[in-house]
């Protein structure tokens, strides 16, 4: 079969893959937020572990460690251990091993890591202002997003 006789089947056209609108939608949420984590200092993995960060500051897990921030992340830990040395030479959380087992590290916010919590909130507003974005869109659409990242992790 020649070329231009070659008919794309609708189902394998990228404009039809979810795959690619989550890509896509994702790189464009990250590059949109780059300018507010710049003047933050922080790169978008170190944003979202401060997001938990934060969270644990206000409902702390049994085990504030690297792996337990991992699993929430979806991050290993070869990916995340430089994140949280660079987070730690910034000042902004401390990382110490557990008293009862070495090969945990567990985690903690500085002062200025609780601090930047409050710079986020009203940039994330602006952001959000300034794109138009509908919020209870936006509810809606991340939880079915939600729902689907839920069903896809419990494939094998």
């Amino acid at each position: 079969m020649t070329p231009a006789n070659l008919q794309v089947d609708e189902g394998l056209q990228l404009d039809n893959q979810l795959c690619f609108k989550l890509y896509a939608a994702s790189r464009a949420v990250i590059r949109a937020y780059k300018p507010m984590l710049d003047r933050l200092g922080l790169t978008y993995p170190q944003y979202l572990a401060m997001l938990v960060l934060w969270e644990w500051q206000q409902q702390p897990p049994a085990q504030p460690t690297v792996k337990a921030l991992g699993e929430r992340l979806l991050l290993d830990s070869g990916t995340l251990t430089p994140l949280l040395k660079r987070l730690e030479a910034q000042g902004l959380l401390l990382r110490r091993r557990s008293a009862s087992d070495e090969r945990e590290m567990h985690l903690g916010l500085t002062a200025a890591g609780c601090a930047l919590r409050e710079q986020v909130l009203p940039l994330k507003e602006q952001l959000l202002c300034e794109r138009g974005v509908d919020p209870h869109a936006l509810a809606a659409l991340r939880g079915q997003v939600g729902g689907l990242l839920e069903r896809l992790m419990l494939l094998p």
